[in-house]
């Protein structure tokens, strides 16, 4: 397959690429507008690859993408380009119901004219893989059971709204126009590259800076976390081997609440980077008002990816979280300059 994926630069586009490239795809175009979350320093390892490019666009503009998969020969499309912050979405909606709902939009009508402009054979293995998300499901209680593809849309944010709408009108492209698509919703991702915003490296950072460690509420909201490169494993599986119309939920298997989260950050930087005898980075937690809308608890089934497309998340989540910090620690290459851009400034809490 020659593949355009969309927001190639940002956090789990970027291990898509670079799993592509490193799995040696026919082609990989990445396709990225390089907004504040897509940096090309994420690609540095396909840089300079004859079976990959780098192409800097919006998914917004029809005429540009009309071009792309043209003078790329593309014959398949892996859509991560999204805003995909909650409380950036909170803050500011529009832009997430222009990049997610109408991006998305101009994008299934490219790919639909590519789809149809193919001759018969290569029309028939053209695919359109829509990347979404757990939070379009909304709410779980603790004692419910985990969200499947029939689980009923309940967004709760402007963000999982968004989403929830770029779903559906892939869903409808399929079943107006008969576009071939595969679609997959995913838990809380994390891992390398992972944009200092979020939980994760959020804490990872600021617990290194001597920053206090703001955690929402009591922390006991409760998240499913995915290691990334097994996700971008699950994503190339979907779209070489998912039915056409059909959705498929990608999880880690790995519920943990946001508080254990931290702690675990703490306690693996407590022994690689100890402080002084006696301190410990579990005394920078502080515990802030929680913010509107949060979810108690996303869990995510991915039976139907385990028995459909044989796929199974390699890492638990104590070996993907350790692997994440050494990462951290290891590459303040990539991490430092957008700490300077920023200020030193990130948005969110656990």
């Amino acid at each position: 397959m020659r593949i355009m994926v969309t927001g190639g630069a940002g956090f789990i586009g970027s291990a898509v690429v670079r799993h592509l490239v490193a799995a040696q795809a026919d082609f990989v175009l990445c396709l990225d507008k390089l907004t504040y979350a897509g940096h090309r320093s994420s690609l540095r390892e396909c840089e300079g690859d004859p079976n990959f490019a780098f192409e800097q666009g919006d998914i917004e503009d029809e005429a540009q993408l009309d071009a792309l998969l043209d003078r790329y020969d593309i014959d398949a499309i892996m859509h991560l380009a999204a805003e995909s912050h909650v409380d950036r979405s909170i803050d500011g909606p529009e832009a997430f119901v222009q990049t997610n709902v109408v991006g998305t939009y101009r994008l299934l009508s490219a790919a639909r004219r590519r789809w149809l402009g193919l001759d018969d054979a290569r029309r028939a293995l053209f695919r359109f893989h829509h990347v979404s998300t757990d939070e379009v499901f909304g709410d779980l209680d603790f004692d419910d059971e985990m969200f499947t593809e029939q689980t009923p849309y309940a967004p709760s944010s402007p963000y999982s709204a968004s989403k929830a709408a770029s779903d559906h009108f892939v869903r409808a492209w399929h079943a107006t126009y008969g576009l071939p698509v595969v679609l997959s919703n995913c838990s809380n991702n994390y891992g390398p590259y992972h944009y200092p915003e979020k939980l994760i490296p959020l804490t990872i950072l600021n617990a290194l800076d001597g920053r206090e460690l703001p955690v929402y509420g009591a922390g006991a909201n409760v998240r499913d976390w995915l290691f990334v490169e097994d996700h971008a494993r699950a994503l190339e599986v979907v779209l070489k081997h998912g039915t056409p119309g059909r959705s498929y939920n990608i999880g880690g298997r790995e519920e943990h609440s946001n508080i254990e989260v931290v702690r675990a950050i703490c306690g693996l930087l407590d022994a690689r980077r100890p402080k002084p005898v006696g301190q410990g980075y579990a005394e920078q937690i502080r515990f802030v008002g929680d913010r509107p809308g949060h979810d108690r608890r996303y869990a995510i089934d991915p039976t139907r990816a385990e028995r459909e497309l044989g796929w199974r998340a390699r890492h638990s989540f104590e070996t993907g979280l350790a692997a994440t910090v050494d990462w951290f620690l290891d590459n303040e290459w990539w991490w430092g300059p957008i700490r300077v851009r920023d200020g030193g400034k990130r948005r969110g809490h656990a």
